[in-house]
């Protein structure tokens, strides 16, 4: 059996049973072979913007025989995609900034279970949810080797309500265990606010976590 990342398993965690799901920025395939091996799903598109990479997903899912459930797809972000193909939508590895801006050119997200990955600036791609009426449900905070992650999904609520850099940059997180990482953040915000943005409640609120 594969042996996913620590980020990659909680990310495969979030997927529920039997979702289609599209696995966008795919890489080499671990993720959606995985869930397939598990029997967690029963399909799923692997989808990059690359040649490369998609060459490799498509050597290893024809060396763990899945030709039949996992279809490849070359596709820049959701844009190759139809609104019936899939339930859930995986965005893993890539800054919270592209994630925001692939999400914001697709028009049917409200039907979809979203799942996140940002590698950098997770705030941003939950400000997108936030202003586009998503609910945050798990929020998580991963250590993979020397690095931590942000990893979450939302669902479509409809709710639009005024949120603020806390809400941005501490999501739904309940699990504040993760020491090292909420002090690179809150030494990463102090610097940052040298350039004169207001970041005192966010800095308030993690110096009462560390």
């Amino acid at each position: 059996m594969i042996k996913l990342s620590n980020r990659l398993e909680a990310v495969a965690a979030l997927v529920k049973s039997g979702e289609r799901i599209a696995d966008i920025g795919t890489d080499h395939g671990y993720l959606p072979v995985f869930l397939c091996r598990t029997g967690k799903i029963s399909n799923a598109i692997a989808s990059d913007i690359n040649v490369g990479p998609l060459n490799s997903c498509l050597e290893f899912v024809r060396q763990e025989g899945l030709e039949e459930k996992i279809q490849i797809r070359l596709s820049d972000g959701l844009e190759g995609f139809c609104e019936d193909e899939f339930d859930t939508v995986i965005i893993a590895g890539m800054g919270g900034e592209l994630i925001a801006d692939i999400l914001a050119k697709c028009n049917y997200l409200s039907k979809k279970h979203i799942i996140l990955n940002p590698m950098t600036h997770p705030e941003l791609a939950r400000k997108f949810l936030f202003d586009n009426g998503f609910e945050i449900v798990h929020d998580l905070i991963v250590q993979d080797k020397k690095h931590h992650y942000s990893v979450f999904d939302a669902f479509y609520s409809g709710v639009i309500s005024p949120k603020s850099k806390i809400d941005y940059y501490l999501g739904n997180i309940s699990d504040f265990s993760d020491k090292e990482y909420f002090i690179h953040l809150h030494n990463y915000l102090k610097n940052k606010s040298k350039s004169g943005e207001d970041f005192s409640d966010i800095i308030n609120a993690l110096e009462e976590i560390i």
